[in-house]
């Protein structure tokens, strides 16, 4: 795929950045911090657990090269914007694997979505309440973020997805995947539905 390299809007960034601090990282249970040192040690990593303290806002990179293609780049050149980076996972995974999944229905998911969410509400409500964050949301993007650098879109008008490619995949599986669907009528959390006591971990030899 190609896509544009993000650029994410500095004043976006630094009111988002006050809310992370405001809302904090969630409060981890022991048996949350048991099955992510486990995890990380079951693929050799270090068993660093949950982070627990806030990451400081970056400074931009001079140059972006390399990293996976994604359309939210194009976004940002048309809009001002930012990404937001939530702790519903465990750290120290490889991305696009197994592993990464595991979490997604553990409380480690539901805590680190919720603080995130709160995240999002309280900059949404900054920018709904404060409409200079908005005038100078759009004249960082006027006047710094494309004051030379111009989009012009990879695509033509009239290229379309290719969604074809996955018709008969989906046919094939959605039926089977329906059946791992959460039934909150019945189950209180996804793990219960699944059978799991939390946290599940491997006994030490």
């Amino acid at each position: 795929g190609s896509a544009w390299p993000p650029f994410y809007n500095k004043v976006i960034a630094e009111v988002q950045q006050k809310n992370i601090e405001a809302v904090g990282m969630p409060k981890w249970s022991d048996a949350d911090q048991t099955l992510a040192k486990a995890v990380q040690k079951e693929i050799g990593k270090s068993e660093l657990g949950l982070k627990e303290k806030v990451e400081p806002l970056d400074a931009p990179a001079e140059h972006l090269n390399g990293g996976a293609s994604d359309d939210v780049g194009d976004i940002s050149w048309n809009v001002p914007m930012v990404y937001m980076f939530y702790p519903a996972n465990i750290p120290e995974l490889p991305g696009h694997s197994w592993v990464n999944a595991i979490a997604m229905a553990t409380p480690i998911a539901h805590k680190g979505s919720t603080a995130g969410a709160k995240v999002q509400a309280m900059t949404a409500l900054d920018f709904l309440l404060k409409p200079e964050l908005v005038a100078q949301a759009w004249d960082y993007f006027k006047n710094v973020q494309t004051k030379d650098v111009k989009y012009e879109s990879f695509l033509s008008p009239d290229d379309k997805p290719a969604i074809e490619f996955n018709k008969e995949k989906m046919e094939k599986f959605l039926p089977q995947l329906k059946k791992l669907y959460f039934d909150p009528g019945k189950y209180k959390t996804y793990l219960e539905q699944l059978g799991i006591t939390y946290p599940t971990v491997r006994s030490a030899p």
